[in-house]
């Protein structure tokens, strides 16, 4: 079932959407709220999931989904811990700046939390003070969990992945070398990140879920133009299983804990950078990792990060050319 929440007060209104995300039905009889839900799931999706068939049979009062009067599935959430399950990309980051990649890179994940106060909303303009930040997107993929117990194994961690959805993780890349200087990590380079319209249970993936990853191209576009499909099952060195179990190693993860992929990232086929997809590549999830590819073979990038005025998409479809999630669709502004 694919689930949603209205813009209504802070944590928004629960509503169950058709597959083809054309309708909604109304779901706050069984939950007011996604996070009501996800604190009592046994009880609640089977509910919702009676409510998602009576929905596909129109056997219920339906009404028009629209993507723009949606909140963030989460509008708050109680964890936003993201990795970077994607080392390819972090390996292209350290090489522009001439820095040894650490083989334990490859073996324990990268992963920073985030402030999870406040997602924006799909059509949520994303606020930008000073174009000097180098502000940039990163389209991922991201999980919702049940709660998991401290030391949960690899089975465990899988089954406690309630709802699949995508994110664009923000970042102010140009803020971002001062603070890892400091040694305590990202704050303020880090804002808000920005959620997909729809969540989705794994099983509305069909075969498209397995191993912990999803294996479908991310589409991402820049100002109405194609900038990546990087396909999101090859070159995830960490699976979502691994990435909750890398949370929960010292601590119990509660319901409602969004998990972040990291930037979606391919190689090329010859094992090396990527190419634009201009160039017949998949492209990128980010405008970092093109402008780092660019300083490797150019000596300096060129491609400039995002401006006022720009405009990002980020979605995702079945092999059917449906989209899944809905889509992020953001302007940046002078905040």
């Amino acid at each position: 079932m694919k689930l949603a929440s209205l813009k209504s007060g802070r944590d928004g209104r629960l509503v169950v959407v058709s597959r083809d995300l054309h309708y909604y039905a109304d779901a706050s009889h069984i939950a007011p709220t996604l996070q009501a839900a996800l604190d009592d799931w046994e009880h609640a999706a089977p509910q919702l999931q009676l409510l998602a068939t009576d929905l596909e049979h129109e056997a219920i009062p339906r009404d028009r989904f629209h993507e723009r009067e949606a909140a963030a599935p989460l509008p708050r959430a109680y964890q936003w811990a993201d990795g970077s399950a994607y080392v390819n990309h972090v390996e292209l980051v350290r090489r522009a700046r001439g820095a040894e990649m650490p083989a334990s890179f490859w073996t324990d994940p990268l992963m920073y939390q985030g402030a999870s106060d406040s997602f924006l909303a799909p059509r949520d303009s994303i606020p930008l003070k000073d174009e000097s930040w180098g502000c940039d997107m990163e389209g991922e993929v991201c999980v919702v969990t049940s709660d998991v117990p401290m030391g949960a194994d690899r089975e465990t961690c899988l089954s406690a992945i309630r709802l699949i959805g995508l994110v664009n993780d923000v970042s102010l890349r140009n803020l971002i070398p001062a603070e890892l200087g400091k040694g305590f990590g990202f704050f303020q380079s880090k804002p808000a990140s920005t959620l997909s319209p729809v969540l989705v249970t794994p099983d509305e993936l069909g075969d498209a879920w397995r191993d912990g990853k999803v294996h479908y191209p991310l589409l991402v576009e820049l100002n109405g133009q194609p900038f990546g499909r990087a396909d999101a099952g090859v070159d995830m060195t960490f699976d979502f299983a691994t990435l909750i179990g890398h949370v929960t190693k010292t601590r119990d993860v509660g319901a409602g804990s969004i998990i972040g992929s990291g930037t979606v990232s391919n190689k090329g086929p010859d094992g090396g950078p990527g190419k634009p997809v201009t160039e017949g590549g998949l492209g990128y999830s980010c405008i970092a990792e093109i402008r780092m590819i660019e300083t490797i073979q150019g000596g300096a990038a060129k491609t400039p990060f995002l401006r006022h005025g720009d405009r990002v998409r980020i979605e995702m479809k079945d092999a059917a050319g449906h989209s899944i999630f809905g889509a992020i669709e953001q302007q940046v502004v002078a905040a």
